[in-house]
């Protein structure tokens, strides 16, 4: 056996450390390099400046016709997704804004009282006109131009990802405007993937879920990798039926595969997807109401307040003279808000209908596409704290 003196040991464990940290070096770097990835200061730095804030007014706003108008101010977040400086938020941002749109048109217009503006970090008190060029609701997407493009400022497009390769556990940073403060970022990671919920109108969307802070206003802004590329949309509205509407640990994103997607289609112009293409089928048979809302989407809080179901399916609107108006079904008659959201109450909620639990309001499309002309569909009406049945026989109503 070979004896090392006191100065040999001493060379041999020198020699020994730096071939520890040669070693650790050489497997390191060349791992994080490849990643691609950057810090968190630098995606903001790089990117920060394409995120918006997007600013909704409606003057004279009114839930239902007999209710007293109010002006509705409403807001969220948005990014530059190409060349052209089109801008993508979600649309539930927009949505109260815009006129029912017609068929076939490339623009979808906004109603006479309302005004949607945007504004960029780099100068946030100066607002710039947009107009909704497209709408995608079934995965919540709406694209925006700004009106006069000579005075946009000019950033670049965000970089789009691939959802299909996010994995739980990754770096996620979030980029927004929550309760109006302007460009704020938080950072997390990637909790989960293709968790399955309903999106705006019901159709389910494999939402990327992450514990990056999503509170209200962040609706629509970018969710990051930690390459600085998009991975996901922002959809606040997920987490306010959960709570009094703040933060509570899990927030959701649109997977940015399904914006890349739809794009072709939100830049054609006009309201695209299945929901789209279902509301302008002609002759079909309908109920003559409207249920844009859930009882969840009401704030736990709210629902004690207000002794509402489990479950059910809110009627916001009912067409004079029509089926459900003839049953003897009634919308809103009043309305309630919490500073951040305007909600009606006083209307009936559709529990179930024909023996179906109603929970999402894709369950009650469904349904009536399932149905034809003439058919009788038994609603479970909850009113005032009680249950009903109510029989409404379905009619045509042609799509003009």
């Amino acid at each position: 056996m070979m004896t090392l003196k006191p100065h040999s040991l001493l060379l041999g464990m020198a020699i020994f450390a730096i071939l520890l940290q040669s070693s650790g070096a050489g497997l390191q770097s060349p791992a994080y390099a490849a990643t691609g990835e950057i810090s968190t200061v630098e995606v903001v730095s790089r990117y920060g400046p394409s995120v918006v804030a997007v600013h909704m007014m409606v003057e004279g706003f009114r839930i239902h016709p007999t209710m007293e108008p109010q002006d509705y101010q409403g807001g969220g977040s948005g990014f530059v997704v190409d060349e052209e400086g089109r801008i993508v938020t979600n649309y539930h941002v927009v949505a109260a804004a815009l006129q029912e749109p017609e068929p076939g048109a490339t623009e979808l217009a906004l109603l006479p009282e309302a005004t949607i503006t945007v504004s960029f970090i780099e100068d946030p008190d100066r607002f710039f006109p947009v107009r909704v060029r497209g709408a995608n609701p079934d995965f919540d997407l709406a694209l925006l131009e700004i009106i006069d493009p000579a005075e946009r400022p000019k950033v670049g497009p965000l970089p789009l990802g691939d959802s299909a390769g996010v994995k739980a556990g990754e770096k996620a940073i979030a980029i927004g405007s929550p309760f109006g403060l302007h460009s704020s970022v938080t950072t997390g990671v990637v909790s989960a993937i293709e968790r399955e919920r309903p999106g705006l109108i019901g159709i389910d969307i494999p939402f990327i879920q992450t514990d990056a802070a999503i509170n209200p206003g962040n609706s629509g802004g970018p969710l990051f990798n930690a390459r600085g590329e998009v991975i996901g949309i922002n959809n606040a509205i997920l987490a306010a039926g959960a709570g009094p509407g703040a933060f509570l640990g899990v927030g959701f994103a649109v997977p940015v595969n399904l914006l890349k997607e739809s794009m072709d289609a939100l830049v054609a112009g006009g309201l695209s997807g299945v929901a789209a293409a279902l509301a302008e089928l002609p002759d079909r048979p309908r109920l003559g109401l409207s249920a844009a809302l859930s009882v969840e989407d009401y704030p736990r809080s709210l629902r004690r307040e207000l002794n509402l179901p489990a479950h059910g399916i809110v009627v916001t609107d009912i067409s004079p003279g029509g089926p459900a108006d003839r049953a003897g079904l009634i919308g809103p008659t009043g309305a309630v808000t919490d500073g951040r959201l305007t909600l009606p109450v006083g209307s009936d909620i559709i529990v179930s209908a024909d023996g179906e639990r109603m929970r999402r309001i894709i369950d009650l499309q469904q349904l009536v596409l399932r149905a034809k002309a003439g058919d009788t569909v038994t609603l479970t009406v909850w009113r005032d704290g009680e249950e009903r049945q109510v029989e409404v026989t379905l009619e045509v109503v042609a799509v003009e």
